[in-house]
């Protein structure tokens, strides 16, 4: 490969990688106010709406209720606030008892 090529790739990675660890490494040493910290606490669920939500209507487009169904089960423990990998597994359970139990 070109050297100006790799030169160019460890640069973009560098960039991209120093915003990103920042807050990792420093997020402990701040101190934020109860509100502050209820938001920052909301984020991981928010985030999971804002990526999941467009895919569950087009997971599978002849059996639509399938990913509805898993949408509904993380939406219902994210509600409850179970943690955000308990909420995706579930979700992704219930799709596939729903695949193997519903045939096409």
């Amino acid at each position: 490969m070109n050297a100006e090529i790799i030169l160019m790739i460890l640069g973009m990675a560098v960039v991209t990688y120093i915003p990103r660890a920042i807050p990792a490494v420093l997020i402990d040493k701040m101190k934020f106010g109860p509100k502050i910290e209820k938001f920052l606490k909301l984020i991981p669920y928010t985030a999971m709406a804002a990526l999941i939500f467009p895919a569950v209507f087009t997971v599978d487009t002849s059996r639509p209720y399938i990913g509805i169904a898993g949408g509904i089960t993380a939406g219902f423990l994210a509600w409850k606030k179970a943690p955000l990998i308990v909420c995706v597994l579930a979700a992704i359970a219930v799709d596939f008892v729903l695949y193997l139990v519903i045939p096409i």
